[in-house]
């Protein structure tokens, strides 16, 4: 690939980075506050495709070889169409197939500090479920909560409220799940996205993947709802 087609696909790389950076297609692939440094590294390499452009420029014409112009194959321009794919295709977020063959993994938080007031109060997934498992809901208090999240059913049909958290990006989320319980809706397709209203229970089963505790909510409501910009979760 001669320096024309470098400059090329640097610019592409980096226009697709910024295009993801500025909309929320981002947040398909990397955690939210990555966003900074996908936009430093889209004009980064920008910036790098113009120079590129203008060292070739300067330098003059392209190599020879005892009177031979070297060219590379036009067939190398094939390289940016996965760039073009990048920008055009949406990758969907993960969901429940990948959720349902993946083992539970909460970790516990540094603390349980005192929670807001407001009923109910909206609540991560991640935050209930830290709670739930590992202070055995005494700092909820009794109160109301808000979850949201898409719904995963196991090999039973048994439904779980679920979020994939991202540490750092797509490639390493992991589910996070609560089983849902109480006034459940009759029918519920996996993925769909559900907020719902309910309480703290000590009910508890093992996730049959790794062994992980899986607490549950007790639903007093349930409504379908789109799913979110931002798909995922952080840990705690």
């Amino acid at each position: 690939m001669n320096r024309q087609a470098q400059a090329v696909v640097l610019f592409l790389v980096g226009g697709a980075m910024l295009h993801a950076g500025f909309t929320d297609l981002y947040l398909r692939y990397v955690k939210a506050g990555l966003r900074p440094l996908l936009l430093a590294a889209g004009f980064v390499l920008i910036a790098a495709a113009v120079a590129t452009v203008w060292y070739e420029r300067r330098g003059g014409e392209p190599h020879e070889d005892h009177g031979h112009v070297h060219r590379e194959p036009r067939v190398s321009w094939l390289l940016v169409l996965p760039l073009f794919a990048l920008v055009l295709v949406a990758p969907p977020a993960l969901g429940s197939y990948s959720a349902m063959r993946t083992g539970m993994a909460l970790q516990k938080p540094f603390g349980f500090p005192a929670l807001p007031a407001g009923n109910p109060l909206p609540l991560s997934v991640v935050d209930y479920a830290g709670r739930a498992v590992y202070d055995h809901g005494h700092s909820l208090g009794g109160r109301r909560f808000e979850l949201t999240g898409f719904v995963a059913l196991d090999g039973n049909g048994e439904p779980y409220l679920t979020r994939m958290v991202l540490n750092c990006c797509a490639a390493d989320a992991q589910p996070v799940k609560v089983g849902l319980t109480g006034r459940i809706p009759p029918i519920l397709e996996p993925d769909t996205w559900l907020d719902v209203v309910g309480t703290y229970t000590g009910k508890r089963v093992k996730d049959p993947v790794n062994g992980s505790v899986i607490p549950f909510v007790v639903v007093s409501r349930a409504r379908v709802v789109k799913a979110p910009a931002d798909p995922y979760e952080s840990p705690e």
